[in-house]
């Protein structure tokens, strides 16, 4: 393992999503460590990115979620080191960062998504909730972990959520729900690995059933058929290559009660917990925790 140099694992940060950054980083860690890699923490909340330097990494392991560590900056940063970092570049990273820009560019090319509205304190909360129907999920834009994202199922609800929501970003969308089932798709090396069906109790896979209760239930396989998934698994690649995404990533997606698809979101530093989902596809797919890590980490690049 001599090959990769002195390694830093990266996480914590100071995003919404840190507590889970720390898990996910702690369990990259000690599985490298385990491979006999020189790999080392790294918080950077507590240290500057330049001692990335000063101390000699030779290449980082990303596993930071959400702002600040998702979205472009760090990946900059270190490119203007020279560092070699695993996962996207600094332009896919950012937007897939943006679910509003992340729909646009999918919109642009005929990915389908949930019709939705971007919200402002101007807008016509009657009219969006009459356009888009009940239920609608409204979203900050920038949050990862299902963070601030509010259901409204009453007329009427539009505008306090909106307002709530607004208190974790600046950009806010209101998106129309989707009743059907609720997938997973992650991609490893430019390819989509098994899908995973998430069943969570009524349907609220929030922030507390994704990492910290055991009700929410995930099957892989997932129970389609080889036709279904093989067309589910070729539109999240085209979707993943459309975003410009390197080496790994999650795409959350629905689908409806007439079979048809929409993709929610991208995550291009999916979680490493005991709860996440691109280990538990990986495994499927033949591909052990640490065997994971590994991969990733050969993967690291710089632009």
């Amino acid at each position: 393992m001599t090959r990769f140099g002195k390694v830093a694992v990266m996480f914590g940060g100071t995003s919404a999503e840190r507590e889970i950054s720390l898990m996910s980083g702690q369990a990259v860690l000690t599985a490298l460590q385990g491979q006999g890699v020189d790999a080392h923490a790294f918080d950077p909340a507590h240290k500057p990115l330049s001692a990335l330097h000063d101390e000699g990494f030779d290449r980082v392991f990303i596993a930071l979620h959400g702002r600040g560590g998702e979205d472009g900056t760090v990946q900059g940063a270190l490119e203007l080191m020279k560092i070699p970092y695993t996962g996207s570049g600094v332009m896919a990273s950012s937007v897939g960062m943006d679910k509003w820009r992340t729909k646009l560019m999918w919109q642009a090319v005929g990915i389908p998504t949930p019709e939705y509205a971007v919200l402002t304190a101007d807008t016509d909360f009657a009219a969006v909730e009459a356009t888009l129907g009940l239920p609608l999920m409204v979203k900050p834009a920038h949050e990862g972990s299902s963070i601030g994202i509010i259901k409204v199922t009453q007329q009427g609800e539009l505008a306090a959520a909106f307002h709530e929501a607004s208190q974790c970003d600046r950009l806010v969308i209101a998106e129309r729900f989707i009743v059907g089932r609720e997938y997973t798709a992650p991609v490893l090396d430019d390819e989509a690995l098994p899908l995973i069906r998430i069943e969570a109790p009524q349907g609220n896979y929030d922030y507390e059933h994704k990492y910290f209760t055991d009700d929410t239930q995930y099957f892989c396989p997932a129970g389609l058929s080889d036709e279904v998934e093989a067309a589910l698994r070729a539109t999240v690649l085209r979707a993943f290559r459309v975003l410009g995404a390197e080496g790994w990533g999650r795409i959350d997606l629905m689908v409806d009660e007439t079979g048809q698809c929409y993709l929610l979101e991208i995550n291009t530093s999916p979680g490493m917990t005991s709860h996440s989902l691109v280990p538990m596809s990986a495994r499927q797919a033949g591909i052990s925790f640490e065997a994971l890590c590994l991969r990733l980490l050969e993967g690291a690049h710089v632009g």
